[in-house]
Order: structure tokens, then C-alpha cells, then sequence
């Protein structure tokens, strides 16, 4: 198989679009001699003349004339192959975690707000499958919560605030708890909480190892997870099951499963969703998304709060009130 050279290529088109070889190199900013040169080597490798030389110029010949057509798609080819990776050309490619969970959630309202920009929405399973993605660059940007007991975050890993979701209970509506305006986490001590889908070595299960061991609670993870609906089911039917689910969290669930979102207060628990970038070349998207995030973030200072020790955004300033365990 013939290859060609693609600069090559492109000077070809250039003297073809000039008419001269020496208007062509000053189009081109080289020598006379390296469009020449260039175009020599081209036609060696086709093994065919694609010019004439005359006293007015450069003039096709018949080979010349079939091959421009194909040598302008080339050209376009290639323009269109750089653009495509251009700053702010490419869709944002973000990983939300989850398409029924809070950073998905957010995302919507980004792109609501900017209807004109382009996503491209993955859900990988973990926070390492996450940082792997963004340093191979295979994704742009990643809501997670941020770092587990015993990691830390690569050097060229940059994790910023996005936002903090509250923790509710979910309790079918035979359960104790289900007619409470609220309750405290004190008051879950005892109580079944079940959550077959925490998966250990995970930074949700991280999340409620803490939860459960700074308030004394029982989690269960026990029992195949077979997803949402087999979950809100069993709850539903349950008078001693209940679990946790986030705030922000979209579940629906038929009228006649009764079921119940109850706050959980004094403190509340908050789950602490960080954006995910690389520090080197971070997507330009990624940088009005922050932006997006920051200007949507409540302002929780009359909220007492909780959440882990190993939450990397700080606590807000000015909120006493907040708490980690």
C-alpha cells in the first residue's frame, strides 16, 4: 500500500489554489525549493506527475486532476480532526457515579443553564476507576467523595467543593420511625438499617463505616443487591427495615408502597461531593461547571452538620456548628 506524506499533501493543494509554486511557499512560509521538494517526493510516491510546468504558472496534469478531489478531503479530514479536540469543541466527558444520584442531578441544571454546551455522561464504579480515567484521559471530570482512610489523591488530581447532600432516612410506612418529622442519628442506634448495595473498599462504603462508628449504628449489607426497585420494595413492606438514601437522591415508587423520607437532624449528616479534574489540562467546561457549582452551593450555617475526617473540602467558614467524625 502507496502512503503519502500529509504535508506533502497539503502543499500539493496549496500550488493548486496559488497557481504558482512560489506563491504557494510564501502561502506556505517556506522556500521555493521545499514546496519543490515537497511535491517531487509526492509524486515519487504516487509514481504519477501531478504537474506541468508552465510560463504561467503551475497547470494540472490529468493525474493531478483526480487526485486534488481526494487531497482536499484529506486536508478537510485533517482541519476537522484537530477541531475536534480543540478547547471547548470536544463534549465534556463526566463521570456522575450514579444516573438517579444528586451529581447527576446537578448536572442537569448545568446543562439547562448552558443548553448550548456538550456532555458526554459515564458511570464508573469507584473513585480509583475515576482518578484512572482522568490521568489516562478517558474522562474529563468526576463528582466523588474524596479521599478514603488511607489514600490520598495523586499530585495531578485536583478535587474541588461541589456540594454537600443531606442524608435521610427511607423507612416503609409501617416502621416506627415512619411518622417522625425528623430524627436525630442518636436515635437510629438500634435500629435496622439496611444498604445491600455498599460495596467495601468503596468511598460510599468508607462514608458510612464513619457514619455507623461515630453514632453507633447498625448498617446491613448482607443479602444480594438486585438494585433500587427490589430495595424500595422490601423497605416498603418492612416494619423493622429502613435505610439511608441522599437528599437530592430521585427515586419513584408506586403511591401504594407508602413510603417515607424522614430528615435526620442534630446533626445532619452530609455527604461530601467533590469535582474531580486534572490539574494540567483540565476540559474548559470543567472550569463554568466549577463556577456552576460554587454559585449553586446553600448556605447551611444555621445546620448543625456532620461528615467524615477525611472530607477533603473544609468546613464552610463561619459554621461552628459543623462537625466531622
Amino acid at each position: 500500500m502507496r502512503r503519502v506524506d500529509l504535508d506533502a499533501v497539503r502543499t500539493f493543494v496549496a500550488v493548486v489554489d496559488a497557481g504558482r509554486f512560489r506563491d504557494a511557499a510564501a502561502e506556505l512560509s517556506l522556500t521555493q525549493q521545499a514546496v519543490s521538494k515537497r511535491v517531487a517526493a509526492l509524486e515519487k510516491s504516487l509514481g504519477v506527475r501531478l504537474f506541468t510546468r508552465t510560463a504561467r504558472g503551475a497547470k494540472l496534469t490529468v493525474d493531478g486532476q483526480a487526485f486534488l478531489a481526494h487531497a482536499r478531503d484529506v486536508v478537510r479530514a485533517e482541519a476537522r480532526a484537530v477541531a475536534s479536540v480543540a478547547p471547548g469543541r470536544r463534549p465534556l466527558r463526566i463521570d456522575v457515579i450514579g444516573r438517579r444520584l444528586a451529581p447527576a442531578g446537578r448536572l442537569g441544571e448545568f446543562h439547562r443553564a448552558h443548553p448550548g454546551l456538550e456532555l458526554d455522561v459515564v458511570t464508573l464504579f469507584d473513585a480509583d476507576a475515576a482518578i484512572a480515567g482522568i490521568r489516562a484521559g478517558t474522562i474529563d471530570a468526576s463528582f466523588r467523595a474524596v479521599t478514603m482512610p488511607g489514600r490520598r489523591l495523586p499530585d495531578d488530581i485536583r478535587a474541588t467543593r461541589a456540594f454537600a447532600e443531606p442524608i435521610e432516612l427511607l423507612t416503609g410506612p409501617d416502621h416506627e420511625l415512619a411518622g417522625a418529622r425528623a430524627v436525630t442519628p442518636a436515635e437510629l442506634a438500634g435500629h435496622r438499617i439496611w444498604m445491600p448495595g455498599i460495596v467495601a473498599g468503596t468511598e460510599w462504603a468508607a462514608y458510612y463505616d464513619a457514619l455507623a462508628a461515630t453514632f453507633g449504628l447498625t448498617i446491613e449489607v448482607t443479602g444480594p443487591d438486585f438494585g433500587t426497585e427490589p430495595l424500595l420494595d422490601t423497605i416498603a413492606d418492612s416494619r423493622t427495615l429502613a435505610t439511608f438514601v441522599g437528599e437530592q437522591t430521585r427515586l419513584v415508587w408506586p403511591a401504594d408502597q407508602g413510603l417515607r423520607r424522614v430528615p435526620v437532624r442534630a446533626p445532619t449528616p452530609i455527604y461530601p461531593h467533590s469535582l474531580l479534574s486534572h490539574r494540567d489540562s483540565p476540559h474548559p467546561t470543567v472550569t463554568m461547571l466549577r463556577t456552576h457549582l460554587h454559585t449553586r452551593r446553600r448556605t447551611d450555617t444555621d445546620t448543625e452538620t456532620w461528615a467524615p475526617r477525611w472530607a477533603r473540602w473544609p468546613r464552610r467558614p463561619g459554621n461552628p456548628a459543623s462537625t466531622t467524625g
